[in-house]
């Protein structure tokens, strides 16, 4: 658990992470981004939520392609 709440720049850079090891394997998740209504939050502390967002049908293999050869399948 961290030791703080995640700021939105902790997210972004998150994101970012996300992003370009995504690219290392030819996959772009389009609408990845910050969750940014997380923040919005009137109760408790912030979990900082990460958007995969919504992909077509070629990237969804292609990720699950990427995530099978990483398991070693």
């Amino acid at each position: 658990m961290p030791e703080h709440s995640p700021t939105p720049y902790d997210v972004s850079l998150c994101v970012e992470e996300l992003r370009a090891a995504l690219a290392l394997h030819g996959v772009k998740l389009p609408s990845l981004t910050v969750h940014l209504p997380s923040f919005a939050a009137r109760y408790g502390e912030s979990t900082g939520l990460v958007a995969l967002g919504n992909c077509d049908m070629a990237t969804a293999r292609a990720l699950a392609a990427v995530l099978r050869k990483t398991a070693g399948e």
